[in-house]
């Protein structure tokens, strides 16, 4: 695996490849969930634990997959005995995302890391192996992952400082630190982090919203409360931070009255990753996107937020017609941004660059255009 991963580019120093060759990577995955899309139902996890004796499972183990190792904040594939239906929470990331992360945080000797969202331990015991245990401060929401990461960790021979708790709180009791890394997704740059931080403090966190735009963003503190950075060029997803998931959308009711008017922008900039599903995310970050079957009295695409403003979209390829209600009009605000990208060129994701302060946090792109991002 390492000898794989440093030939794709993902490691790139030696002291990256001693850790990726040392720490044992079964210790933290001794089971896990297999995906099973079917066509005529939800989509299942099997269970794949290690007791199986299942000889692919080692294999599986270092291939340059995720695996999930929680479902629905509870359970594990070693509390199941077949597939079930679920929503993955947990997971151990695939490996050539976690070096490039390593590598992208540019630590050196003597740093002091704290990594958010310890998951099954495995990124962890790499820090410790490059650091040292006393230099990794590791953060975990869920107390029963945590409890299972710190045994691995221990089978693995490594005991850095573990910590129950929110991750947007970070860990004040070893600050300040050199460097941060985020393993799950947030709105916005918690302001903890920065405090526990000091100038030249590189962080590295996924910034993600709910329209599903997602990208990995590289800071350097530069003051008391202040950073700047960019997002890094790749796609790159986590799971969300717990508390940074929305509240169940509600359909709101669509009135007749809502003005309503064709448009040349189709659902893809919401369905489609890249540059301009991050922009119309920036645009509307209290929104959601809701699908529904064609043929049916409800709307192929639908953006709904808190306030009950609404954009619902019917029609096809290039025959879209836009309904818009409530006292914000979602999709003119969508469109109006996707425009701005447009006129400045379309640059690519890392071309929006991230700027802290303790007022504000803002993401703009060559030509000026910025849009605020949610900070609570």
């Amino acid at each position: 695996m390492a000898a794989d991963l440093a030939a794709a580019g993902h490691i790139r120093s030696k002291e990256w490849r001693a850790a990726i060759e040392s720490v044992p990577r079964e210790e933290f995955i001794p089971e896990f969930f297999t995906k099973v899309d079917r066509a005529d139902g939800p989509t299942l996890w099997d269970p794949t634990p290690a007791r199986s004796g299942n000889d692919g499972w080692l294999r599986a183990v270092y291939e340059d997959i995720s695996h999930v190792t929680q479902l629905n904040g509870e359970i594990t594939a070693a509390d199941v005995p077949e597939a079930i239906d679920g929503n993955p929470t947990s997971s151990s990331t695939m490996p050539s995302l976690v070096a490039r992360m390593w590598e992208d945080l540019e630590v050196e000797d003597g740093n002091r890391v704290l990594e958010i969202g310890t998951g099954t331990g495995y990124s962890a015991a790499l820090g410790c192996y490059r650091l040292g245990e006393d230099n990794l401060t590791s953060v975990e929401f869920d107390p029963q992952v945590a409890a299972r990461a710190g045994r691995a960790l221990g089978r693995a021979g490594f005991r850095p400082h573990l910590v129950v708790g929110d991750g947007e709180a970070g860990a004040p009791g070893t600050a300040p630190y050199d460097r941060i890394i985020a393993t799950c997704s947030f709105r916005y740059v918690p302001k903890a982090w920065l405090e526990q931080s000091k100038p030249g403090t590189i962080i590295l966190v996924t910034l993600f919203g709910w329209l599903g735009g997602t990208g990995l963003v590289k800071l350097t503190v530069t003051g008391d409360g202040t950073a700047e950075g960019r997002f890094l060029p790749g796609y790159v997803s986590f799971m969300p931070s717990r508390a940074h998931n929305p509240e169940p959308a509600v359909i709101p009711e669509l009135s007749e009255a809502a003005s309503s008017r064709s448009t040349s922008l189709g659902p893809e900039v919401l369905t489609t990753y890249g540059p301009a599903q991050l922009v119309a995310q920036l645009a509307v970050p209290e929104a959601q996107h809701i699908t529904f079957g064609p043929g049916g009295d409800l709307p192929e695409h639908l953006l709904v937020q808190p306030d009950e403003s609404y954009a619902a979209l019917r029609g096809a390829a290039g025959t879209w017609t836009v309904e818009q209600g409530g006292p914000r009009q979602l999709w003119d605000e969508v469109e109006r941004a996707v425009a701005e990208w447009r006129a400045a060129g379309e640059p690519g994701i890392e071309n929006f660059r991230v700027t802290v302060t303790p007022q504000e946090q803002r993401v703009d792109i060559h030509g000026g255009t910025s849009w605020s991002l949610p900070t609570g």
